[in-house]
């Protein structure tokens, strides 16, 4: 495994982590872009931020990248690092929201999934872990049920009650119909068996992982946005299993809690004092960089 940790916000836990693990990770400075990419970016932007990435290279070393950067307001990031994939693949996503909304910006953190759902090598997506409220009525809050009803998504809530949709599509294993409700198939029962099924119907034999840690429950992690349910240990198992045997082409992490700034940006303030998210407490600080440590060591295993 090979490290890139890109630093946009200063968040110091990854790279205290990995100088601990004895690992060599390049450091890509875009803290310049920093109030530009955050929550969402111009085209210009995602642009910049890829040369910025070009320009440092790949890093040094055998085998696939984990690429960390900070704050889950840069999920959006996750785009840019998959285009260059020129293979069929699967994108398992981990994450407490589905990041599939239509009309928000083209390039937001909570649109990326539809970004990547343009690439002709990206076969399907999974999502896992979701407990948001972005589930309730996701049609009428821009949700992309489209990809859901076609299959090009699929969705396993951690634990969520039964949604209201307007549109009517088959049942498909993620999910079934009754009447308007979506019953969703929660995973939190069952999570071993749950791995073993999915595993066995990725449809690919390349992959790729991208974790957001807001899909961990509060006691575990603190984040920029409201939190899921998932234990720590579960989503590490999850990166296990679901990588065994296939071949892994990268992954990305982001989720550490970071100081929200964006200049002078009105629109954006405006968007970030409407999700309600908290400063996480120094204990919860503590614990995001375990769980910084865990991952490194989980990818470690994972992109051989």
């Amino acid at each position: 495994m090979r490290l890139r940790l890109v630093d946009l916000d200063g968040v110091d836990s990854p790279r205290a982590v990995a100088a601990e693990l004895d690992l060599d990770a390049q450091v890509v400075d875009a803290r310049d872009l920093r109030s530009r990419l955050r929550l969402w970016a111009a085209p210009s932007a995602m642009i910049e931020f890829a040369g910025r990435l070009a320009v440092a290279g790949q890093p040094k070393g055998a085998g696939p990248v984990l690429t960390m950067f900070g704050s889950g307001d840069y999920h959006h990031l996750t785009a840019t690092l998959l285009a260059k994939i020129d293979e069929p693949f699967t994108l398992i996503h981990f994450d407490n929201h589905p990041d599939w909304v239509r009309f928000a910006p083209r390039f937001h953190c909570g649109a990326w999934v539809n970004r990547a759902l343009e690439l002709e090598s990206l076969v399907r997506v999974i999502t896992i872990g979701p407990c948001s409220d972005d589930l309730s009525w996701p049609e009428l809050k821009g949700g992309n049920v489209a990809a859901l009803a076609s299959g090009r998504i699929e969705l396993y809530p951690w634990r969520r009650p039964p949604t209201t949709v307007l549109r009517r599509f088959a049942d498909s294993p993620s999910l079934r119909r009754k009447g308007r409700q979506v019953m969703w198939r929660n995973v939190a029962d069952d999570w071993p068996v749950f791995l073993e099924e999915l595993h066995t119907r990725i449809p690919t034999a390349a992959i790729w992982i991208t974790v957001d840690k807001d899909v961990l429950r509060l006691s575990d992690a603190g984040t920029n946005w409201d939190q899921g349910q998932m234990p720590l240990g579960a989503l590490l198992d999850g990166i296990q299993r679901l990588s065994r045997g296939k071949r892994v082409l990268g992954a990305d992490v982001c989720g550490n809690y970071s100081p929200r700034r964006f200049g002078l940006n009105l629109a954006k303030r405006v968007e970030a004092s409407l999700e309600h998210a908290q400063a996480p407490s120094e204990a919860a600080e503590r614990r995001n960089a375990e769980v910084d440590r865990a991952l490194i060591g989980t990818f470690k295993e994972a992109l051989r």
